[in-house]
């Protein structure tokens, strides 16, 4: 991945999944935490009042949840 990916992510297991999958793929991230970060507020705000837990940007594109985001991956042959 040569662009920087965003995970905004509330530390749950499914956060920490995409993290550690994105550090495996050699990828660039960053991980905004809330609480920390950013508010839940300022999260659904955001991302809409539907928007689950990690949500991702790569550059300046929102992917989406964890499972658009492996979609996203899968198109672009990220995987084998």
């Amino acid at each position: 991945m040569n662009e920087t990916a965003v995970i905004y992510s509330n530390e749950s297991q499914e956060c920490n999944r995409m993290a550690s999958l994105l550090k495996n793929l050699g990828g660039k991230f960053l991980e905004y935490k809330l609480g920390t970060h950013f508010t839940k507020d300022a999260f659904y705000g955001e991302f809409g009042e539907e928007a689950t837990f990690p949500q991702v940007t790569v550059g300046y594109r929102h992917i989406g949840s964890m499972n658009e985001t492996l979609k996203w991956m899968k198109h672009r042959g990220f995987f084998i």
